[in-house]
């Protein structure tokens, strides 16, 4: 496993000077807030340039407060049960600010890019990025180290995610959730329009009779990866006249209205409303909606991604992010994440800890996937920064025309 890759489930190209706003064709869906506890509009945590931990290692004297920002749909909220952030404050004492305001990396990182060229405050301590958001973060002085002493329960990641290119020896980050990124329908309307009752491949993904009523994603690797896939090629190794001809494909299918959108995780908004009946999505927010909506992975294959927690170099509360990232890396609390998110768990014993949890997700296989599913994903073709920047400007100059 790597993104949501996926970095995915994603974005350099700010770098290149591309403009920062979502890549909406028509119609923008509003986002779906998981749990939401408003985090300051302005630089409230430190008005001067520089970082300082105000979370002190020994929490005798310290702010016990952490902002985290995180992409929607993303951790589990309950109104009748305490939610895992409520358990972390009780055992902690450190009260979570946590907003889900990350609809796609390029767009977050262009909202705060300003204040982290000055070394001041961006009003958050953790946040949760691509693999290409995260590699951009460090490639640009902007991610802390991690103090693992703080972590310590970072030894349950599963081994397959201990070593990536993007952030050798993991100094800088660690696994959130990893996904799948394939596609996704509302059941009804599918059936009604089509007759069938699943997706399973982009010739029906694109029939005539959902024209106007598909979306894709925003994260050029999503969308461009599955293409490439389905036109024979491989998205883990391909030239760059095969991605030119991907990208054709995306843009001749908007330019003939079949894509109503290109979007972040405002897409979930538009399946749900049945604005869009199917669309390029992440496996954990479709499953996440319910029995009227299905998840494949298409025949010609899907893609698998990790999405990563990262401390911004302006933090001001790092020892507290810390001792989040160690909370979310216990087995247990890693199960009861994954029940709710419906993504795979990054952290080695969480499947037994399901046992208590909820029987039924133990042999889960988008939580927990088999050799089987894993052999029907790849991740993306590892770019880089200079190819990357170049990739991601072609796609969104293709898909913002």
């Amino acid at each position: 496993m790597t993104k949501r890759t996926s970095i995915s489930r994603r974005d350099l190209l700010v770098i290149g000077g591309i403009g920062a706003g979502a890549a909406t064709l028509a119609g923008c869906g509003a986002g779906v807030t998981s749990r939401e506890t408003s985090a300051p509009a302005g630089s409230t945590q430190s008005e001067e340039p520089g970082s300082s931990d105000r979370g002190a290692q020994d929490m005798s004297n310290s702010e016990k407060v952490v902002y985290f920002s995180n992409w929607p749909q993303y951790i589990d909220v309950s109104k009748k049960n305490p939610t895992t952030l409520d358990d972390f404050t009780s055992s902690t004492g450190i009260d979570v600010n946590y907003t889900d305001d990350i609809n796609g990396s390029n767009e977050f990182f262009a909202k705060v890019q300003t204040n982290l060229e000055q070394g001041r405050s961006i009003d958050r301590d953790i946040v949760v990025l691509t693999e290409e958001g995260v590699e951009l973060f460090i490639d640009s002085g902007f991610a802390a180290t991690l103090n693992k002493e703080l972590i310590p329960n970072w030894v349950n990641l599963l081994p397959s995610l201990k070593e990536v290119p993007f952030d050798l020896g993991r100094e800088y980050s660690l696994p959130w959730q990893s996904g799948f990124t394939g596609i996704g329908w509302n059941a009804p309307l599918l059936e009604r329009e089509l007759g069938i009752k699943k997706i399973t491949s982009f010739d029906q993904f694109f029939d005539p009779k959902l024209k106007g009523r598909v979306t894709i994603l925003s994260e050029m690797p999503d969308s461009i990866g599955p293409v490439l896939n389905w036109l024979g090629y491989d998205m883990s190794d391909f030239t760059a006249q095969q991605f030119e001809e991907a990208l054709s494909v995306l843009v001749q299918k908007i330019d003939e209205g079949f894509i109503r959108q290109v979007t972040g995780n405002d897409y979930i908004a538009a399946l749900d409303s049945g604005d869009a009946i199917a669309v390029i999505g992440w496996s954990g927010d479709i499953l996440g909606l319910g029995q009227k909506f299905g998840f494949a992975i298409p025949d010609s294959g899907g893609m698998l991604w990790a999405d990563n927690m990262l401390i911004p170099s302006v933090a001001t509360h790092k020892s507290n992010a810390e001792r989040l990232m160690n909370y979310y890396y216990d087995p247990l609390v890693a199960a009861r994440l994954a029940e709710w998110v419906q993504y795979v768990c990054p952290v080695v014993g969480a499947q037994e800890a399901m046992i208590d949890i909820d029987p039924n997700l133990v042999e889960d296989k988008w939580i927990f996937p088999t050799p089987e599913l894993l052999d029907t994903v790849s991740e993306f073709m590892s770019l880089s920064v200079e190819k990357r920047i170049f990739y991601d400007r072609e796609f969104q100059k293709a898909v913002n025309m």
